[in-house]
């Protein structure tokens, strides 16, 4: 009597595919929420905001990143957007320097973004985690959505 086995080693490998996509994940260290620590971080030209957090998920082969914090004057900031390791522009919301955002991978522990306004790039952002994945420091170059020259060192601390 002969059985078939192909509907166990199909779920078998399904649960395969799963438990890599979670594993996966879980191995990203930007993965998670951030905290700016507002004492560690320079904002050129400023001012710093009161508040800023971060939270990176997986999404496919890319992130989904959701900000939210209140500026120097208190107003209720928010910014979200998905977006994949593959170079093309996605669209941002509640960003007024952006509205399109690209990111490839340098390393496990640094992404590069590419930020657009109307189809022309006004920022660069890269985005490093620590070996320990506690802290994540956003270094961003380019210009403000007022044109002035922005030179940003953003420290986030893993929440």
């Amino acid at each position: 009597m002969r059985q078939n086995h192909r509907p166990i080693v199909a779920s078998i490998v399904a649960c395969l595919a799963v438990m890599s996509v979670f594993v996966g994940a879980q191995a990203d260290p930007a993965v998670g929420t951030w905290k700016l620590n507002v004492a560690k971080s320079k904002y050129v030209p400023g001012p710093v905001p009161k508040s800023n957090v971060i939270t990176i998920a997986m999404a496919g082969s890319g992130y989904h990143v959701t900000a939210k914090g209140e500026d120097a004057a208190g107003k209720s900031t928010s910014i979200d957007y998905t977006v994949m390791f593959d170079g093309k522009d996605s669209p941002v919301k509640g960003a007024p320097a952006y509205d399109t955002t690209s990111l490839k991978r340098i390393d496990a522990h640094t992404t590069e973004q590419i930020r657009k306004k109307e189809g022309k790039t006004v920022q660069t952002a890269t985005r490093k985690v620590s070996a320990d994945g506690k802290t994540m420091t956003v270094t961003t170059r380019g210009k403000d959505e007022a044109g002035r020259t922005l030179n940003t060192v953003a420290v986030y601390d893993k929440q």
